[in-house]
């Protein structure tokens, strides 16, 4: 039996992860600010993970084979989880993001490739500069300066350096594609944006030439995090169904389960559109977590079932 500490995992696939750990027989406890209770079987501790005295007040002496961070967002957090977790876990995995890559956020020369879906290698964050003087204390402050989209991955791309550099313990981050499924339990409406959209014969705002994407579904980053928590090796790991998918094909599959043929309306460039459409390429490349034993789905096997859910609870 294992023993699991999961930060975070009070929401969407994070509920689900915490749950596989129950359910293969891990003793496994949730880490948050006590927002939300775990379900039943999963041990609960209520800390603020910025403040550095009462995480180590509550996590007191106990130790853990595995820590699985959902919500590291900066690299002041992941400084903090840095020295509290040193000497008390024997893994460390950080759930990281797509967004890494994002060519719109990164210094120029950091650029990865156009041409090809973006593999692990494109992105070593520490050799990236690190913006100086950001009160990433104060998450309104940097959006105020860098923008939301910016401080997103732009954190990821810094916590994930802190981590990397001088490593105190075994590490991995998961750069996640974008998730989605799970009817309900989706907080972020990005999927039932275009359910309502396309149900309602209301145009959807797309770029003129809208580049795919990687995608992954709610259950499969659930077990990739399972899987990951579990394994031997380090560093940065895509985390992609196989196949890409941009906003039209997104826009005629919900079509197609809906009943309805999406109309569409072109943006201006530079102008924000809907969900997934994307004007600059970034697709990862999920070779390396398949290289190493992870299987993945087809986000064309598993799309239809997640828009006809997205459609029965919109």
């Amino acid at each position: 039996m294992r023993n699991i500490l999961v930060i975070g995992g009070s929401r969407y696939f994070g509920k689900t992860l915490v749950a596989r750990f129950r359910d293969a027989g891990d003793r496994v406890t949730v880490l948050n600010r006590g927002s939300a209770a775990p379900p039943p079987g999963i041990g609960h501790l209520r800390a603020d993970r910025d403040d550095e005295p009462a995480l180590l007040a509550a996590l007191g002496a106990r130790t853990f084979d595995a820590v699985v961070d959902q919500v590291c967002y900066t690299p002041l957090q992941a400084a903090v989880a840095r020295r509290v977790f040193a000497g008390r876990t024997g893994r460390y995995v950080m759930t990281s993001t797509i967004e890494v890559y994002n060519p719109a956020t990164l210094p120029g020369p950091a650029r990865p490739p156009r041409s090809v879906p973006v593999a692990e290698e494109h992105l070593d964050p520490t050799v990236l500069p690190a913006v100086a003087a950001l009160p990433w204390h104060d998450t309104a402050e940097v959006e105020r300066v860098l923008g939301p989209a910016r401080t997103y991955s732009e954190g990821k791309r810094q916590a994930e350096a802190v981590f990397l550099r001088e490593p105190v313990f075994p590490y991995a981050s998961v750069r996640v594609a974008h998730v989605l499924g799970g009817g309900p339990a989706d907080f972020t409406g990005r999927l039932a944006h275009y359910v309502e959209r396309i149900g309602s014969g209301t145009p959807v705002d797309v770029h003129e030439a809208p580049y795919a994407s990687s995608f992954v579904h709610h259950l499969e980053i659930a077990e990739l995090l399972h899987w990951a928590a579990d394994g031997e090796f380090t560093g940065p790991v895509n985390a992609a169904s196989h196949g890409t998918l941009d906003v039209r094909a997104l826009c005629e599959e919900a079509g197609r389960v809906l009943g309805r043929r999406p109309r569409y309306r072109v943006v201006a460039a530079g102008a924000e559109a809907s969900p997934y459409s994307f004007d600059r390429p970034y697709a990862m490349d999920n070779g390396r977590a398949a290289a190493l034993g992870f299987g993945f789905g087809r986000t064309a096997d598993w799309l239809p079932d997640t828009l006809a859910e997205a459609a029965r609870t919109a």
